[in-house]
């Protein structure tokens, strides 16, 4: 299996409406894909507002043997609270992706909290018994917590074949994603890893200027999004990198470098350890617009599009033009920063843990004046 996944949780849409897929641009994706030999599709329960699954059956599905690919989607611990839970999701699941089988079934975005309930539950008994059946193939799941966590889940639960962690050149010694130490946990019990975030929600595809030359200097022909996806790729233990990809054009461009990858040598590491401390020191609010904030936000707050404008808008001194978007685009979809009641919903699910409702504050205090 090559080792770049198409990650379906940024998939094209019309209109802004995050629900509402362009079926006919992710087939021509999809296409692309496949021609140049990538068979590796990850989706989820929730992504897309529960319409990825859906997408993936109409674009892949549908359109190619069920030979000719492999499909990943998670149980959403977050979003059931009893075990017959497990067995509905599921069920609609294998419905909305149109297949007998998946090949592999994680347990989404486990930490303290959802693996308590998991254990509650008997989660992982449940998806072993769907691979017993022949509806699974692979089972893991996706994690978002400790090292010392993860290695507890790994020690009581031998039976998961994978783990997904988000690892990226930002990330790898970050004191709240600890991706390094969460990488070399996996690699202690021998569990193949498969990489989300890679670019951190496109962070590091757009860089600050300084980072671009020094990239440029050594590869004129690299994308930033190629070093970053590279650098994940290159780590002995990893199997798959999923970029979650939006359009033709990031296709074109990570299927170019991944057809026949090659790992980064030394001085390539050298460039993107100076890039990550550059990086470090230009970014404000460390979001990777994953969005899983959004849906349960009573005041219907667009929390990473502001986080997104309001980075840009410090990077750029003041001079860009977030403020049009704050006033006239997103702020037109549902409510602003500044209607945030504090109820922290969307920081008990957030992966990256960030404080939400302070930088909510921050970002009304820049734009709302």
């Amino acid at each position: 299996m090559k080792k770049l996944g198409f990650g379906c949780m940024r998939l094209p849409v019309i209109g802004g409406d995050q629900s509402n897929i362009d079926i006919e641009k992710f087939k021509r994706m999809v296409d692309v894909f496949q021609s140049r030999g990538f068979t590796y599709y990850d989706t989820a329960y929730v992504y897309h507002g529960g319409k990825s699954e859906e997408a993936v059956r109409e674009a892949l599905v549908k359109r190619y043997d069920r030979d000719a690919y492999t499909v990943t989607t998670k149980m959403p611990m977050f979003a059931i609270s009893e075990r017959a839970d497990l067995k509905r999701i599921f069920d609609e699941q294998l419905k909305r992706l149109g297949v007998d089988f998946i090949d592999y079934y994680w347990l989404h975005a486990l930490n303290k909290k959802e693996y308590e309930k998991a254990e509650r539950l008997e989660a992982f008994r449940f998806i072993s018994e769907k691979k017993a059946e022949g509806k699974v193939k692979h089972i893991g799941f996706s994690f978002h917590d400790t090292p010392q966590l993860l290695d507890r889940i790994l020690t009581e639960h031998p039976e998961a074949e994978y783990v997904q962690l988000q690892i990226n050149y930002i990330d790898w010694d970050s004191p709240t994603v600890c991706a390094g130490d969460c990488y070399n946990v996996a690699a202690a019990h021998n569990k193949p890893v498969i990489v989300m975030e890679p670019v951190k929600g496109g962070a590091l595809v757009n860089v600050p200027e300084a980072v671009k030359a020094m990239f440029l200097s050594r590869n004129p022909e690299a994308s930033t999004a190629s070093w970053a996806i590279r650098y994940a790729a290159s780590l002995e233990n990893v199997v798959t990198v999923l970029s979650g990809m939006s359009d033709l054009v990031q296709i074109e461009d990570n299927t170019s470098y991944m057809s026949n990858f090659t790992p980064l040598d030394d001085g390539e590491r050298q460039i993107v350890e100076l890039a990550a401390k550059v990086i470090k020191d230009n970014t404000f609010i460390p979001c990777t617009s994953c969005r899983y904030c959004v849906d349960g936000c009573p005041k219907k707050i667009s929390i990473p599009d502001y986080f997104t404008l309001y980075n840009e808008h410090r990077r750029m001194h003041g001079h860009s033009d977030s403020d049009y978007y704050y006033d006239n685009v997103f702020g037109a979809r549902g409510g602003k920063p500044g209607n945030c009641i504090g109820c922290g919903k969307c920081e008990a699910v957030c992966p990256q843990k960030l404080s939400i409702r302070k930088y909510l504050k921050q970002v009304a205090l820049e734009f709302e004046k």
